[in-house]
C-alpha cells in the first residue's frame, strides 16, 4: 500500500481475510468499527433501553459534522436521512411547481433519479431526458435541453453501470445559466473522489453511505445550499422539524433555520452510529489522496483487463475515469464470469450485460492482479 493511512484502513476490513471485494458501486462491507458501533448500539439499548439515548442522538451529529467536511459545507446545509431516493424525494416534491415546468436530466439515470421526476407528470412537469450513449453524457445536449420552463437540472456525478464521471461545474453552470437549479446525485463518488461545494455552488447533493463511505445502509445525506432552505418547500414535518423539537407540549410550526427542517422525525439512528465510525475511519485521509489513491488502483486494474483481452467501456478519458470499472469478458459471458470470479473468492457485479468491478481505498494491488490473473 502507498501510504500507512491505506494500510490502517485495510486492517480495519474484515472482507479482505475472505475476499477481493469489488463490488462497492452496490453495497459495501462494514469496518470493523462500524459494525461494532451498530452492535454496541443494539447491546446498549437491549440492556438500558433509552437511559443513554443523548450519546446516540450524539453520533447524528457527528455524521452531520463529517458530511460538511467531506462537502466543504456548513453543517447547517446538511440533513441526515435515510438514502439517495429519499433525498432526492424530498426536492423533487419540496419544489413549488407551476405547470408547463419542466426537469432535465440523463436518460441513463439509475431509477432513484429518474423516477421521482417522472412521478411529477400529473402536476404538469415534463421531464426531458437526454440520450447519453453508454452513459457518455454531453453537457452540450443538457444545454440544449433546457429552456425558460426548466426548473432543474438533475445529474449523476458518476455513472453506476460504466463508471463515466460527469463534471459537476459544467453541469451546475448550465442549470444557472438557464435558470434552473442543479441536483447532483452523488452517491457513486462521494466518499472517494473529492467534491467542494464552496468552490462549485450546487443547490442540492443527495448521496448514501452505504457504498463508497463504507456505512450501512439506512444513513444518507440531503446537502441544500443555504439560499436555496426558503424554495424548498419541508416534507413529512414532525416534531424534529421545528425549532423547539423535544418540547412536545409546543405545538407551534416555527421550522429549523437549518436543512435539519428536512429530518422530520426519529433517526435510524443504529445506521447513523455505523456510519459515523465509518466516516471518522475515513477522515485521516484527505479527500485529494483518496481520489488519487482510487484512480491508481483502478488503472493498474484496466491495464491488466486490457492485456486479458477484456472489452472495457468506462474508461473513456483521463479526466472521466472513477471507481466503477466496467468490462465484458473475452467470451462476453458476463453473468458466467461473475459466477467463477465468486467461486474464486472475488466479487463483482454485473449491469447491463458487463461485468462490473468497484474497487476501494484500500484494495490491494495484489488483489488487482488476483482478478485479471482469474480471468
Amino acid at each position: 500500500m502507498p501510504s500507512d493511512a491505506f494500510a490502517a484502513l485495510r486492517a480495519q476490513m474484515p472482507v479482505t481475510e475472505r475476499y477481493a471485494y469489488f463490488d462497492h458501486a452496490a453495497v459495501a462491507p462494514l469496518p470493523a468499527p462500524a459494525a461494532a458501533a451498530m452492535a454496541e448500539y443494539a447491546a446498549d439499548f437491549r440492556d438500558h433501553g433509552d437511559v443513554h439515548w443523548p450519546k446516540w442522538r450524539g453520533r447524528v451529529e457527528v455524521v452531520r459534522r463529517r458530511f460538511a467536511e467531506l462537502l466543504n459545507a456548513r453543517q447547517e446545509e446538511i440533513a441526515v436521512i435515510r438514502s439517495t431516493t429519499e433525498a432526492i424525494g424530498l426536492v423533487a416534491e419540496g419544489i413549488d411547481w407551476r405547470e408547463g415546468d419542466n426537469v432535465v436530466v440523463p436518460a441513463c439515470e439509475f431509477p432513484s433519479n429518474l423516477l421521482p421526476w417522472r412521478n411529477l407528470a400529473s402536476r404538469g412537469v415534463e421531464v426531458r431526458e437526454v440520450a447519453a450513449e453508454n452513459e457518455q453524457l454531453d453537457p452540450a445536449k443538457v444545454r440544449d435541453a433546457c429552456d425558460a420552463r426548466t426548473r432543474v437540472v438533475a445529474a449523476s456525478w458518476v455513472a453506476y453501470a460504466t463508471g463515466w464521471r460527469n463534471d459537476p461545474a459544467d453541469l451546475c453552470q448550465i442549470a444557472h445559466d438557464a435558470g434552473a437549479l442543479f441536483l447532483l446525485d452523488a452517491i457513486q463518488g462521494l466518499g472517494v473522489l473529492p467534491l467542494d461545494v464552496g468552490a462549485v455552488p450546487i443547490d442540492f447533493v443527495c448521496a448514501d453511505g452505504h457504498k463508497w463511505l463504507l456505512g450501512p445502509e439506512g444513513a444518507g445525506v440531503l446537502y441544500v445550499r443555504q439560499e436555496r432552505l426558503s424554495e424548498l418547500r419541508p416534507l413529512l414535518v414532525g416534531w424534529n422539524s421545528v425549532q423547539n423539537a423535544g418540547n412536545y407540549g409546543s405545538s407551534e410550526l416555527e421550522l429549523k433555520e437549518t436543512a435539519a427542517r428536512y429530518e422530520g422525525g426519529t433517526y435510524a439512528t443504529a445506521c447513523a452510529a455505523g456510519l459515523a465510525s465509518s466516516l471518522d475511519l475515513l477522515a485521516p485521509i484527505p479527500p485529494a489522496e483518496r481520489g488519487e489513491r482510487l484512480l491508481a488502483i483502478t488503472d493498474r486494474l484496466v491495464d491488466g483487463l486490457t492485456s486479458a483481452a477484456c472489452a472495457i467501456a468506462s474508461n473513456h478519458r483521463y479526466d472521466r475515469r472513477s471507481g466503477i470499472v466496467s468490462f465484458t469478458p473475452p467470451d462476453g459471458e458476463s453473468d458466467g464470469c461473475a459466477k467463477r470470479l465468486l467461486n474464486e473468492g472475488i466479487v463483482v457485479r454485473v449491469r447491463h450485460g458487463r461485468v462490473r468491478a468497484a474497487p476501494h481505498l484500500y484494495t490491494s494491488n495484489e488483489e488487482v492482479d488476483r482478478l485479471v490473473a482469474a480471468l
